[in-house]
């Protein structure tokens, strides 16, 4: 089977089952010509489970004007932000730390979390990614 030419690749963050016509989905898709509610409604179908979480979208488009599209979940940093109840991280963060710290617990359980979307073949590999996401967010990471 001959593969399709690849158009172009995006990444957006929508919330689940909040997809709209309007920007970001609306603006992006349209300008490759490709038929929005082919991916709106399936979106909100699919993420309905997750309403109102911010989900990361992987979206392939062909030059056909087809496209494939996958849900790579919930942004590391919105995960580290949930687990210590902060609003976000800090403007400053190599001088400027947040008063709370993440705990291995929290680590681990986030980096559990997060294999599924990443590259890496254990959990220890995650979770020192995970620690670095926290660093460039002003929090450290208790040992």
């Amino acid at each position: 089977m001959a593969t399709k030419a690849v158009n172009a690749n995006l990444k957006m963050r929508i919330k689940g089952g909040q997809a709209s016509a309007a920007p970001p989905v609306g603006s992006s898709l349209g300008q490759y010509g490709v038929n929005m509610m082919d991916f709106i409604n399936p979106f909100n179908e699919q993420t309905k489970d997750r309403m109102g979480q911010d989900l990361t979208v992987h979206i392939t488009i062909f030059e056909d004007r087809t496209m494939e599209w996958r849900i790579v979940g919930t942004a590391t940093d919105d995960l580290i932000k949930k687990a210590l109840g902060v609003p976000k991280g800090s403007g400053k963060p190599n001088s400027e730390k947040l008063s709370k710290k993440l705990t291995q617990a929290q680590l681990t359980e986030i980096a559990e979390t997060k294999a599924v979307d990443m590259n890496a073949d254990d959990i220890e590999s995650v979770k020192k990614m995970v620690a670095g996401t926290a660093r460039s967010m002003g929090i450290e990471v208790e040992n």
